[in-house]
């Protein structure tokens, strides 16, 4: 969708933790400043994750908001078939070496009750007084 529409596009993966082991939450500022600086750098913008209290602040921002709120089930599939992302991991290897903890984590979506969650998302979806859309099955 970015190369298709010339739009920029972030990750919030890549800003939100620190390159540490164990991965360590970047302090909410410092990301806010990160986004804040690529809206700023780009005419027209995707920015993509999980993180409510991170997408709270590209809000005041966004013109469209879509939600993917797959089923668990879905989401799961959908990691396990994803590609390698060179932006995050080193190798396939090392990314894969990861889906484990991941679909752990996607597993409890339903019932987290943290910026992740399920109703985290919803309540930022329902908030959004732009143009909006929810997906709730695999395009």
């Amino acid at each position: 969708m970015c190369e298709t529409h010339a739009l920029a596009h972030l990750d919030l993966d890549t800003l939100a933790w620190e390159p540490t082991t164990p991965p360590v939450r970047t302090p909410l500022p410092t990301s806010a400043a990160a986004i804040l600086r690529f809206i700023e750098s780009h005419d027209g913008w995707v920015i993509e994750g999980c993180y409510t209290d991170l997408l709270q602040q590209a809000l005041p921002f966004a013109t469209q908001l879509i939600y993917m709120n797959l089923p668990v089930d879905a989401c799961i599939a959908n990691a396990r078939a994803r590609p390698w992302e060179p932006h995050k991991y080193e190798s396939k290897a090392a990314q894969d070496a990861n889906l484990e903890m991941l679909v752990e984590w996607i597993s409890q979506y339903p019932d987290r009750d943290d910026t992740f969650s399920q109703q985290a998302h919803q309540a930022l979806f329902d908030s959004f007084a732009g143009a909006k859309t929810i997906y709730t099955a695999n395009q």
